[in-house]
């Protein structure tokens, strides 16, 4: 059987989902680039790298759909791989000081979200309830991950491009308000099941 054949095939070895674990293993990678930032390469690798992982986070779904080949290993680690990658990054970024001031604000309203909704959609799994992913949804993934991207780039994205940072701050707080909206509409379509279901 070809390799191509093989990635094609269903199931933990799916191309699709082999993207999935890159982009988990990117995570300490980019965590360690800006951790140990010597010079401005470092911050240039992690962004490299966090582009590389945001870009699978594209690829992996759509390859499932396209090949048919979407598993329930891939449902569930697809968004942890997402959250763990933000949320690593916002972390970092707010302990080097990227993040700071009012701004930190934004970055607490983003992780709080993610929290609350996952274990929102975990409760809700157990119910055999599912919240579908909204277009409103998908645009804020797509703004936070822009966002972090510019803000990750930092200080060395300074030097080529100036007012780098404070265009991640503006759309990591573009990030926070559609995140606010997400996770009210999350919040509101799963708390009717929770009521009916104590009624």
């Amino acid at each position: 059987m070809s390799l191509a054949s093989q990635a094609r095939r269903g199931g933990p070895y799916s191309l699709p989902n082999l993207l999935t674990y890159g982009r988990v293993v990117a995570v300490p990678v980019v965590v360690g680039c800006l951790f140990w930032p010597t010079d401005g390469m470092m911050r240039w690798l992690a962004l490299g790298i966090f582009i590389a992982a945001a870009v699978t986070d594209f690829l992996d779904g759509w390859l499932a759909r396209a090949w048919q080949v979407q598993s329930s290993l891939g449902r569930m680690l697809d968004p942890i791989a997402d959250k763990l990658l933000v949320a690593a990054c916002l972390l970092m970024l707010v302990a080097d000081g990227t993040i700071k001031g009012w701004s930190l604000w934004a970055a607490i309203v983003i992780l709080s979200r993610e929290i609350l909704v996952s274990g929102l959609r975990e409760y809700l799994a157990e119910l055999r309830v599912s919240v579908p992913v909204s277009t409103v949804a998908k645009w804020k993934t797509a703004v936070q991950l822009v966002a972090v991207g510019f803000l990750v780039a930092g200080p060395a994205g300074e030097a080529v491009l100036p007012g780098t940072i404070v265009i991640g701050l503006v759309l990591l707080w573009i990030a926070a308000l559609l995140t606010l909206y997400t996770g009210y509409d999350y919040f509101r379509a799963g708390i009717g099941h929770i009521v009916d279901r104590d009624a």
